[in-house]
Order: structure tokens, then C-alpha cells, then sequence
């Protein structure tokens, strides 16, 4: 059997998230974060206000560190073979991996926050999911608008039928005026402020990798796809820089990993979105969520349970 862990990206943040996380590590999570935010952590994730916490400057770093300190807190009950994130999630795995520490992760996240907020106020944009699109529908509405003379990306291949474009404002809402002549059922704008993953963020894009080369790297104790390539990571800094204006291939990145048909995929963090992406990509896989230190015991014995239920190379 082959763990594969998941760590979710911006849009699974709430108010009141992360309250026992807290408690048991102030040293990661008050200490460390408010020294290298300057703000802080635990005020605006157990008491918002939710406005506040949907800015991508602090969303960021909140669901990186409350994740990663999720994972600390599950690492020394089991083994993974892979892990993933989606967008921002990506760090996490690298974190959760060894690649960098936690604090120089948040450091980055940090970084790559205010990065992607400064390039969204440049320029009216935004994102919208296509619902019961494939990716060869999405790809045909995004190329017609841009030759047309406007400015729309796929930005995310997150599961099948969840695709997600993005663009300026005005060809978004040319996009949701047009797209049932593409046999697409509608398109519903994101509660997201810019057009992430798309040459919009080439600013953000550009100030992330001058952070991103003042870090040490060290190998991974575990493989890490990256969302740019749907494969495991080479370079982590050149991965990183490019899934800024790049879209995030997840369903091949979950697809290619349950090509181990014994892969148990575990969704560590807040929210479930990651979960229902592999429950969607990779239909009749093992998907496990862990949101909480006290939901441990429990993950854990049944992700055991099902091992034992999988024969071994040996026996097979």
C-alpha cells in the first residue's frame, strides 16, 4: 500500500480554523509565524474577520502552516510514497518532504501571497469554474477569446468536470456570456481577487523567484509532483517559479500517482477540496481527510485496516 498525501490551496480557509492546532504548537504557530508575518496567525484564523482571511497575503500562509503542523503532528504514525498540493498546497508538500523548514515555507508563502496580491491590483481580473467542461471545451473557449484579442487562460485541470479559467474582468464576463455556444453548461466567477496561474502574475511570478533562490533546498525524503509538469518535481525552484503563470495540472498529478493501484490517497489540512478531486479523478481509490489532531486515531487505524486488506507483492 502507498500513502499519498494531499495538501489543499487558497479557497479551504474559514474563521475558527486550526483552534487545537494552535493549542498544541504555539511554538510553530505564534511563536515562529507572528516573528516572520508580523501579524497574527492564530488572531486572524479563530477570529477573522472572514474578510480578512480571504486575502490571498493571509490565506497563504494560514492554511501552509496549519497544515504542515497537522502533518508534523501525523508524520511519526505513517509513511508516504507521494504527496501533492494544490497551488499554494504545493509548498506544504515540499515542507511536509524536507525540502525546506517550516519557517523558511512561510517565509516563501509568505512572499508568494503579496506577490499574487501586488500583481492582482494591477489589472481587473478573475477566475471562474466551468461547470461540465472537459479540458478540450476549456481550452477551445479560452483560445477563441484570445484571438480574438482578449485575455483568458485555463488556470486549473482539477478534477474531471472541475476546470477553471481566468482572465481580465471584461473577457471573464464575455466567458460567462458565451460559454453554452461551447456545450458548456455555465460559468461561475471565484471569490478570488486576480487571475492566478495565468501571464497575469509574471510580476508575481518574477519577485517569488528572487525569494525562492534565498533558500536552501535539500532533497525530498519522499517524491513530490509538481503542479506544472503532473510529475515528481526536479527543480523545486524553476517548478515553482513557473506554476505562477502556469495552469495546475492536479488530475494528471492524481492520475499519475494511483498508476500504484495500491495508493491511498490522505487529504491533510483544512476543508476537504483535495479529497474530492482524487474521489473524482480517481474514482474507487482509498480517500481518507484529516482535518484535526483528535481525528488522528481514527485515520490512522483505518488507513492500517485497509492495508491489511491489500495483498502484498509477495502473495499477489
Amino acid at each position: 500500500m502507498q500513502i499519498s498525501l494531499l495538501f489543499p490551496g487558497q479557497g479551504s480557509q474559514f474563521v475558527g480554523m486550526g483552534a487545537d492546532l494552535f493549542e498544541a504548537r504555539p511554538d510553530l504557530l505564534v511563536d515562529v509565524a507572528d516573528k516572520v508575518l508580523g501579524w497574527s496567525l492564530r488572531d486572524i484564523c479563530l477570529n477573522g474577520p472572514g474578510e480578512a482571511l480571504l486575502a490571498t497575503d493571509k490565506a497563504q500562509p494560514a492554511l501552509y502552516a496549519l497544515s504542515y503542523v497537522l502533518w508534523e503532528a501525523v508524520s511519526v504514525r505513517i509513511s508516504p510514497a507521494t504527496a501533492a498540493g494544490h497551488s499554494l498546497g504545493e509548498y506544504t508538500a515540499l515542507a511536509a518532504a524536507g525540502v525546506f523548514s517550516f519557517e523558511d515555507g512561510l517565509r516563501l508563502v509568505m512572499e508568494r501571497g503579496r506577490a499574487m496580491e501586488q500583481a492582482a491590483t494591477l489589472e481587473a481580473s478573475g477566475m471562474s469554474a466551468l461547470i461540465g467542461a472537459d479540458q478540450a471545451q476549456a481550452e477551445a473557449v479560452a483560445s477563441h477569446r484570445r484571438q480574438e484579442g482578449g485575455r483568458v487562460w485555463v488556470a486549473n485541470l482539477n478534477a474531471p468536470g472541475q476546470i477553471v479559467v481566468a482572465g481580465a474582468t471584461d473577457d471573464m464576463r464575455w466567458v460567462g456570456e458565451h460559454v453554452k455556444e461551447f456545450g458548456i453548461r455555465r460559468a461561475i466567477p471565484l471569490s478570488v481577487a486576480g487571475a492566478f496561474h495565468t501571464p497575469m502574475m509574471a510580476t508575481a511570478q518574477e519577485a517569488l523567484g528572487g525569494a525562492l533562490r534565498t533558500v536552501k533546498m535539500q532533497p525530498a525524503s519522499f517524491d513530490v509532483w509538481a503542479n506544472v509538469s503532473a510529475a515528481p518535481v526536479i527543480d523545486v525552484v524553476v517548478s515553482l517559479e513557473a506554476q505562477m503563470t502556469s495552469p495546475v495540472r492536479f488530475v494528471e498529478t492524481l492520475q499519475g500517482i494511483a498508476k500504484n493501484e495500491s495508493t491511498v490517497f490522505l487529504h491533510i489540512g483544512p476543508g476537504d477540496a483535495t479529497a474530492g478531486m482524487a474521489k473524482r479523478a480517481v474514482p474507487g481509490a482509498p480517500v481518507f481527510t484529516l482535518n484535526s489532531l483528535d481525528q488522528i486515531d481514527e485515520v490512522v487505524a483505518n488507513i492500517e485496516l485497509l492495508g491489511t486488506m491489500v495483498p502484498s507483492e509477495e502473495t499477489s
